[in-house]
């Protein structure tokens, strides 16, 4: 029974993870999508009522399927706190318009030509922007969907249709899109085991030396004292000994401070390495009210920059602070893969700087980040947010792996909130976080 409910649980998990990554896909191009369906439903019912004549057609039913993209198409300004809807609208919006509406057309029109290869047509849509699972889905729900509909809105009980010579293309395209999307998935899976597999190894290795380091430097804790002690009372007693300013003991105290400080701060930040190798998931991460300000000077402070110079390379415009409700370490690795990505671009164009501007809004806060470096080609720039894309200029070090800025985004959907990106090849690339306001 419990083996039961695990599968359950895991294929429900699996096919919410299918409608969130297919809306995170498609959603920079949710406004020409929308747009072509707000249009063509309407549109094609004057092509198949007057221009080539149906035997049946459906005016009402045609305008539901419109203002059904009219939300998608303004997807970008929904109000945070419904973004998390999204996929579920998305999911059901495609649900109405490719199997459900095409499968009733087609059998109210008694199976013709046309209608056969439009649903044909919404059929190979439908491989391209579901995942195998949700495919089968969608199929069952919205054939049976359009079925019962025709059923309850015809007089005849007979089969609309007795040919079946068609199904067996239908059944070819589904099947053969279903197994191109498995193996898809297999591929995408095989790639998280690996990086699990390398992040882990690479872990161990790290947290070894890293255990080892922290115990020395609490033993020193424990013993500096005593050392010191020993020290000045060797001095107080004339014995020839070496001289130490006091400026330099305080020195070795607060050294030994900030090594143990830093090996629990890499501790976290390998946890949070693993977890960007995992599927992103942040249920049990504790959330509260954070300051942008603390975790900006935080990610400044930990971040790697190779020299004072590409420190030099951020400029803050942040006159005023803004809170937000998330978890302000995973704030600060946000800010981690947006100043790599920064850099990495800045190096690539051989020019260009890092903004960070703050803006406070009545609905909540905004986070610019700007870097004039190369920016993104307007045919990278849609997918940049989808996990695994990674794209070079062709000299770039293979570093990336595709999992920064998806890692970004979903942390974003975790606070409630976005994140959203322009940029002109050559010039900049501009992210922005928005957040919704805190309610004290």
């Amino acid at each position: 029974m419990i083996e039961i409910q695990q599968a359950t649980q895991t294929f429900t998990r699996r096919i919410l993870d299918g409608m969130v990554q297919s809306a995170q896909y498609f959603e920079p191009r949710f406004l020409p999508f929308g747009l072509v369906a707000v249009i063509g439903f309407p549109l094609y019912y004057f092509v198949w009522h007057y221009l080539f004549p149906q035997p049946y057609e459906n005016l009402p039913l045609r305008l539901l399927g419109s203002a059904l993209f009219v939300p998608i198409m303004l997807a970008k300004h929904w109000p945070a706190a419904a973004r998390r809807f999204v996929p579920i609208y998305w999911y059901a919006a495609t649900l109405f318009a490719l199997p459900f509406f095409f499968t009733f057309m087609l059998l109210k029109n008694n199976g013709c030509s046309a209608w056969l290869l439009s649903t044909l047509a919404a059929a190979a849509l439908m491989v391209l922007l579901l995942d195998w699972r949700n495919l089968f889905i969608q199929v069952t729900l919205g054939v049976g969907g359009a079925w019962l509909a025709y059923r309850l809105t015809s007089t005849t009980t007979h089969m609309p249709f007795q040919s079946l010579e068609h199904a067996p293309i239908y059944l070819f395209v589904i099947v053969f899109g279903a197994v191109a999307n498995y193996s898809s998935e297999v591929v995408k899976q095989e790639r998280l085991r690996a990086m699990r597999s390398t992040a882990s190894m690479i872990a161990h290795e790290l947290r070894t030396p890293l255990l080892g380091i922290k115990a020395g430097a609490t033993g020193l804790m424990q013993h500096l004292p005593i050392l010191l002690n020993a020290y000045r009372s060797a001095q107080e007693a004339g014995l020839p000994v070496e001289p130490i300013r006091e400026v330099h003991r305080e020195s070795m105290r607060r050294v030994l401070a900030r090594i143990e400080e830093e090996v629990n701060y890499s501790n976290i930040v390998i946890d949070m390495l693993l977890a960007n190798a995992k599927p992103f998931d942040f249920k049990d991460v504790p959330f509260a009210t954070c300051s942008m300000s603390s975790c900006l000077e935080m990610a400044l402070q930990r971040y790697s920059f190779s020299s004072e110079k590409e420190r030099q390379l951020v400029r803050l415009d942040t006159p005023a602070d803004f809170q937000f409700h998330g978890n302000e370490l995973l704030m600060v690795h946000v800010f981690f893969n947006l100043l790599k990505n920064a850099l990495r671009h800045i190096a690539q164009a051989g020019k260009g700087n890092i903004l960070i501007r703050f803006e406070v809004l009545p609905e909540g806060g905004r986070l610019i980040f700007r870097d004039t470096g190369s920016g993104i080609p307007p045919q990278v720039l849609p997918h940049i947010f989808t996990r695994f894309y990674s794209w070079s200029f062709g000299h770039d070090d293979g570093s990336g792996a595709g999992i920064g800025l998806a890692y970004c985004r979903s942390v974003m959907q975790a606070f409630d909130g976005n994140i959203t990106c322009t940029s002109t090849l050559g010039e900049f690339s501009e992210f922005v976080l928005t957040f919704p306001a805190v309610n004290h």
